[in-house]
């Protein structure tokens, strides 16, 4: 494949898995704005704190949208070790976009409802790309590129009532090892001295 043709693969992969991301980020985003208004209107809870549980509850969502949707062909061998990262790395998110509400309401005291909502959305907006790279980056790591096999040296021609389809593996294996031997066993014979009596 040309330089180009693997540049033009590489940028469609990319904007498949930024669409991806972006479909599992919207249900989280609507998750987050809803929770964070009912938790508003109905409970007795500082802006903020509302702010950071409904972050959570949209983590936990976009977990399962990330891991069996958008970063469902990554590696899944150490679960433990990537929930424990996804987390670490939401909890940088959450700071990144509470912190932004936060200045918003204490440091300007702009919290009206609607305030709220936008400064809230920005903040999510600006965790979203840390999240996005650090997702792609670090928990959820693609698999290693596959590593071709090494090709076998030509095999003889199978004898005659004998196709190389019915040898069994194990079959060629040992002739491919008798093959090998064979080639690296010495042309000359050395006549061993006569023994003296």
């Amino acid at each position: 494949m040309s330089e180009r043709g693997a540049l033009r693969a590489r940028l469609d992969l990319l904007a498949r898995e930024v669409a991806k991301f972006g479909a599992v980020g919207l249900v989280g985003l609507l998750v987050n704005i809803a929770v964070f208004n009912l938790l508003r209107h109905t409970t007795d809870l500082q802006v903020v704190r509302a702010s950071v549980l409904a972050t959570f509850v949209a983590i936990l969502c976009n977990y399962v949208g990330f891991r069996y949707w958008t970063y469902r062909d990554r590696d899944k061998t150490g679960r433990t070790r990537e929930l424990t990262l996804f987390l670490l790395f939401s909890a940088a998110g959450a700071v990144i976009e509470n912190g932004v509400l936060y200045l918003a309401t204490y440091g300007f005291d702009w919290n009206s409802p609607v305030q709220s909502n936008v400064f809230k959305i920005l903040g999510i907006g600006i965790a979203t790309l840390f999240r996005f790279w650090s997702y792609r980056t670090w928990v959820f790591k693609a698999l290693p590129a596959e590593v071709r096999p090494v090709e076998a040296p030509p095999a003889e021609a199978p004898s005659a009532g004998t196709s190389s389809a019915e040898t069994p593996p194990a079959e060629e294996a040992a002739r491919s090892a008798e093959r090998f031997l064979e080639q690296r066993r010495p042309t000359e014979t050395v006549e061993p001295d006569p023994v003296r009596r």
